[in-house]
């Protein structure tokens, strides 16, 4: 079966109706010009470009893994998708499945050099805004740490009750039955009592504490011991021996 060529048009509002036929005309014109007349029109009207999943675009892309498209046109970047990081997943999936992607506006084809140019351009700049976002979820975070606020869930568990639980014996689900949590609540919980424990046996045993002797006595000794004296050329050394 012969592949088709897609022929993708989106406007915001259902009182776009004009720039719904202004685009399909352009496409139009476009494929003419190129010698295209194997084509299909997926029209989304009253869909923002911020939605990744439209009626026409997912029967489209169910076209295009399907086999049946081997080229997608648009009239610009912005009736495909309005995010760069979606209009990237789906160039790379358009090359991936080798189907040609060309933009009118931007005079953008996949499948010249200076379309892949842009391509890798693209990546770099869906890079980039992922980087971004992640900055300032971190930069979010500390600022609502320095004042104080709390992050995440606060903890509804009864911590009392799940340790004097768990030191009877009761298994993880036993103990969830009881204290009216998730076992993944229980675990949490007992998690953060090895871990307090081991911070006490830490501050109770240094790292870096080291026994030198000094002397011959042993302190665990020193309750009965004898006293020795020997004189060796006018030096007199005390000894200490248990007894």
């Amino acid at each position: 079966m012969a592949k088709k060529v897609a022929l993708y048009c989106r406007v915001s509002t259902g009182n776009q109706s004009t720039g719904l036929e202004a685009q399909v005309r352009a496409l139009r014109d476009y494929c003419s010009r190129n010698a295209v007349s194997d084509y299909v029109i997926y029209e989304d009207e009253n869909q923002s470009g911020v939605k990744q999943s439209r009626p026409s675009l997912d029967r489209m892309m169910k076209d295009v893994r399907d086999g049946i498209i081997e080229k997608v046109i648009v009239y610009s970047f912005s009736r495909y998708a309005r995010s760069v990081t979606h209009l990237l997943r789906a160039l790379e999936e358009f090359k991936k499945l080798n189907v040609g992607f060309v933009s009118i506006t931007e005079s953008i084809d996949t499948n010249t050099p200076l379309g892949s140019a842009v391509f890798t351009i693209l990546g770099a700049v869906a890079q980039l805004e992922r980087d971004l976002i992640a900055e300032r979820v971190r930069n979010g975070l500390a600022n609502a740490k320095a004042k104080g606020i709390r992050i995440g869930r606060l903890k509804t568990r009864d911590s009392d009750l799940i340790r004097k639980l768990r030191a009877s014996g009761m298994t993880y689900r036993q103990i969830a039955t009881i204290a009216r949590c998730s076992s993944g609540a229980v675990s949490a919980e007992l998690r953060a009592l090895k871990a307090e424990k081991k911070k006490t046996e830490e501050k109770s045993y240094p790292e870096n504490t080291s026994i030198t002797s000094t002397s011959l006595t042993t302190p665990i000794l020193q309750s009965n011991t004898q006293e020795i004296e020997l004189d060796i050329d006018d030096f007199k050394i005390e000894l200490d021996f248990a007894s």
